[in-house]
């Protein structure tokens, strides 16, 4: 296996304005596009403005999520906060899930109890919908690459937007064929693209709080990369997890020769700047050993603490 380096770059969390701009904005518009779809006899529309409401309660939590991770660390904390991004993610995704079955279940009661639907209601408010969803998401776009809390309400964003575009396509096969079931045929639609959009996040929200490697995450080249650092014979017991948004943490142990504990120090600094450069990996402990573990371990098992003491209990 070669020795190439690479690049990532970090994009750092979204002002609190911005945050709070687009929550004003979306509650606003879901209480209008909710009495329309009342008044407009629509589902199409009330499914869409449900929504839109999981998103505003995700844009709020999201909002909270980021003033709460640029807390400082503490003695009971001692990574800092930066998992409640992970959770407001988790939290987004799996109201998603539950909206996309409520959606899906009014289609059916809407398709067995056909209702008289006004389309121009629907297309006049739906194209409203997808100018103030396309505007934020387009604000939250290029910092939703590095942090799965606001790719979280990225992907809320531009589900509403292609649903509200759904929902005028219902309103004008409702005006031209005058028949309703174009109205709840298309709320399937939103639920199932709803489902799809929230079921990604859903997945890495949960990995992370899993521990798992970081999505993308290539381990066989991060082995490679510390093996190839100038003085490692080896490494083993290796880990990488995220931490939280922008926060990627390595644990390793590097096998060296004989040395001086300056000269095992360049090495370990080595390895630390390699990994942060090759793979953004921020946050790296390094143990520096002159003999490794068992052959063949390279992700060695964490031992339960128990059975590590059971020896002081004879």
């Amino acid at each position: 296996m070669g020795c190439a380096h690479g690049h990532h770059d970090h994009h750092h969390g979204l002002a609190d304005g911005k945050m709070g701009w687009a929550v004003l904005l979306t509650l606003g518009f879901v209480i209008g596009e909710g009495l329309a779809g009342v008044l407009g006899h629509s589902v199409a529309l009330l499914s869409d403005a449900g929504h839109n409401f999981a998103d505003a309660l995700a844009l709020l939590f999201s909002w909270y999520a980021l003033r709460v991770a640029s807390r400082p660390s503490n003695a009971t904390r001692t990574f800092g906060y930066h998992r409640v991004g992970i959770l407001a993610a988790l939290v987004n995704a799996a109201s998603l899930v539950a909206i996309s079955v409520f959606i899906a279940w009014e289609g059916v009661q809407r398709l067995l109890h056909p209702q008289p639907v006004q389309g121009w209601v629907m297309i006049i408010v739906a194209g409203v919908a997808v100018a103030i969803n396309a505007v934020i998401a387009l604000r939250l776009q290029s910092h939703a690459t590095n942090d799965i809390n606001l790719r979280s309400v990225y992907l809320h964003m531009l589900g509403d937007a292609a649903s509200a575009a759904g929902v005028i396509v219902a309103g004008v096969i409702v005006l031209v064929t005058k028949s309703p079931l174009a109205d709840p045929i298309v709320s399937f639609v939103i639920a199932a693209l709803i489902l799809w959009s929230s079921w990604g996040i859903l997945v890495e929200s949960l990995n992370v709080l899993l521990e798992a490697s970081p999505a993308g995450m290539d381990m066989p080249a991060v082995e490679n990369a510390i093996e190839c650092v100038d003085g490692v014979l080896d490494v083993h017991d290796l880990h990488v997890w995220t931490v939280g948004p922008g926060v990627v943490a390595c644990s390793c142990h590097i096998l060296v020769n004989e040395q001086t504990i300056s000269s095992g120090q360049q090495v370990l600094r080595a390895v630390v700047a390699e990994l942060n450069t090759q793979f953004a990996i921020n946050h790296t402990t390094v143990q520096v050993e002159v003999e490794g573990c068992g052959p063949n371990d390279m992700y060695c098992q964490i031992r339960r603490a128990e059975h590590a003491h059971a020896g002081h209990h004879h």
